[in-house]
């Protein structure tokens, strides 16, 4: 008996009857369809006065049932066609029907009937229900942030329950001028539930991207442009009861958007910055203090938090003279996402002290811009000394640090003078005759030296003659150092490299590609040498020199930087020219 309760009372409970209506809001010279749907079948069915409206057509029947994994799903509905005969708020009361002997009500549905329309719904091509059900919309996490100020950019697309996507593609996507941009990827799109104006819909999120403007004042997003496959119910049914779909293609847009960049405010801000904005730690840290001439440590300046990671320069430690001190080496970890770029970056110097003594290396300052508190911050490391225990002494009374009001001498340790030299070592000048002289018997044997060397030369370029892939790498060389030799001839001078660096970038493609490749976006330069099966590591080089170009146009680059990027330019270039 306990069993047979309990399947009873899960049988009631899983029992449903309600009314679902084609739309709440309508015209008086459009159509209402109301569906009563049970999930068991009943006896008795008594529908509603109908109260205000005219039925048009109904009851009409449709039953679906199916057998799935052994489960039963089963569907009746009757389905009236109702025209309204007066505007106002109307109610659709309930309606009842009884199963398994139980009397069960549908909820009552408040309708508002309008003025007559222009196009009525039930008129509306399948054009037009598909541009009010879809919608693609940009959504942008702040419109006015500050100068190098993070903001994110989510392209949705909504669509309407009763309509459904089958397939999309971009027609053309969005060019972010003035903005640094970085493509957070979207792995697989995961239709959510949601709102538009009030209204359920769902959605797919389709791209995300993180920008930081480079220009202050009114910078536009260009909008980003679908060709959507729809298919749109119809009030047709096939035999089955089935609804019949109508398919159309649409385009959809997401729109301009129109951002307000703050500029970084003058008042305040410090001589140092170097534009930094976010908010961050600053620490400067050495691997030891205490050490032997000639033996090597690390010194590692480290900014770490959340902002524009990629876009400023870390600052540079002053360092006494006495110490030997190598190129530094850039490290970086950052990770992005929707909220902005968070992570690290640093510059590891290798120093290596040659005399015995005491060094001190000031605290250097590092200034960044925090837009949630509208004001400029400055952290200043702590004065780090470092003690070489043993090794030679210097000389000099002490060699002074590099630069600065503030310069401070290392301390040298034990003899501090050396004594006058009193042997002058000098030797006495004289003359000799040419014939029988060292020199005299070198001419005379040089032409005997001269014949093999020249039989050995003559067999190299013949050995470089059919060297045909050394050649080609030769060939290559020599064709980067042509088109990047006015590059080369601006170091120094930011702006005129990286201008005279892009151009060469783009007439070496142009030359080899025969194509306008200035006109084109750096997705579709990667994509233009994808296609001719240019490996992925040359590629993303090439493009990494172009973002460089590009960002070098607002950002402060070093001397070291700019040879770096030329170093590597050459490099790029040499290894497209043997895969093009």
């Amino acid at each position: 008996m306990l069993v047979v309760f309990s399947v009873n009372a899960q049988d009631d409970a899983g029992i449903t009857f309600e009314m679902k209506l084609s739309k709440d809001k309508l015209g008086i010279n459009e159509r209402l369809r109301v569906d009563f749907t049970m999930n068991k079948d009943g006896d008795n069915f008594n529908p509603p006065d109908f109260q205000g409206f005219r039925v048009l057509m109904g009851p009409s029947q449709s039953i679906s049932s199916s057998w799935i994994n052994g489960v039963r799903s089963y569907s009746k509905t009757y389905s009236y066609t109702l025209a309204p005969t007066t505007r106002g708020n109307m109610t659709i009361k309930q309606a009842t029907i009884v199963i398994d002997g139980k009397t069960y009500k549908s909820l009552s549905k408040n309708v508002e009937v309008t003025a007559a329309v222009d196009k009525p719904s039930d008129q509306m091509t399948v054009d037009d229900v598909a541009d009010e059900s879809l919608h693609l919309v940009a959504e942008v996490s702040k419109t006015d942030p500050y100068l190098n100020e993070g903001l994110s950019v989510v392209y949705k697309l909504y669509v309407s329950p009763s309509i459904s996507v089958s397939n999309y593609q971009p027609l053309d996507n969005p060019k972010y001028n003035n903005f640094w941009s970085q493509d957070i990827p979207v792995s697989r799109p995961v239709a959510e539930n949601g709102t538009y104006k009030g209204k359920p819909y769902r959605y797919v999120i389709l791209k995300r991207v993180v920008l930081y403007p480079q220009k202050s004042g009114k910078l536009e997003i260009e909008p980003l442009s679908l060709d959507v496959t729809v298919d749109v119910p119809s009030n047709k049914r096939d035999f089955f009861g089935g609804r019949i779909y109508s398919q159309t293609n649409k385009t959809v847009s997401a729109g301009k958007r129109t951002i307000n960049v703050k500029p970084l405010p003058e008042k305040g801000k410090p001589v140092n910055f170097s534009g930094a904005v976010g908010n961050f730690d600053f620490s400067v840290t050495t691997s030891k203090t205490v050490l032997n001439a000639s033996e090597s440590l690390q010194a590692k300046v480290e900014v770490n938090g959340k902002g524009n990671l990629k876009l400023f320069q870390l600052p540079e430690p002053n360092l006494p003279g006495s110490l030997e001190v190598y190129e530094p080496e850039f490290s970086e970890n950052v990770r992005t996402t929707v909220s902005g770029s968070q992570g690290k970056v640093s510059n590891s110097y290798t120093i290596v002290p040659s005399f015995k003594g005491k060094y001190p290396i000031p605290g250097i300052s590092f200034t960044y811009f925090d837009p949630s508190a509208k004001s400029y911050k400055t952290i200043t490391s702590d004065e780090i000394v470092i003690n070489v225990k043993e090794g030679p002494t210097n000389s000099s009374i002490g060699s002074a640090v590099d630069g600065g009001a503030n310069n401070k001498q290392s301390v040298a340790v034990g003899n501090q003078f050396n004594f006058l030299k009193l042997s002058p070592n000098l030797t006495p000048i004289s003359s000799s005759a040419f014939f029988g002289s060292r020199s005299y018997y070198m001419w005379l044997l040089l032409p005997l030296v001269l014949i093999p060397l020249a039989i050995l030369f003559g067999k190299k370029r013949e050995a470089i003659a059919s060297d045909v892939v050394g050649n080609k790498v030769r060939k290559a060389n020599k064709l980067a150092r042509k088109y990047l030799s006015k590059a080369k001839k601006e170091l120094g001078n930011k702006e005129a490299f990286y201008i005279a660096l892009e151009k060469a970038l783009h007439n070496y493609l142009k030359a080899k590609l025969k194509i306008e490749t200035s006109e084109f976006s750096k997705d579709k330069i990667a994509s233009l040498l994808s296609e001719k099966q240019v490996d992925s590591t040359t590629n993303e080089g090439f493009i990494s020199l172009l973002k460089n170009c590009e960002m070098a146009r607002y950002s402060p680059f070093s001397d070291v930087q700019m040879q770096q990027d030329y170093d590597k330019a050459s490099e790029v270039i040499s290894y497209l020219d043997k895969q093009l």
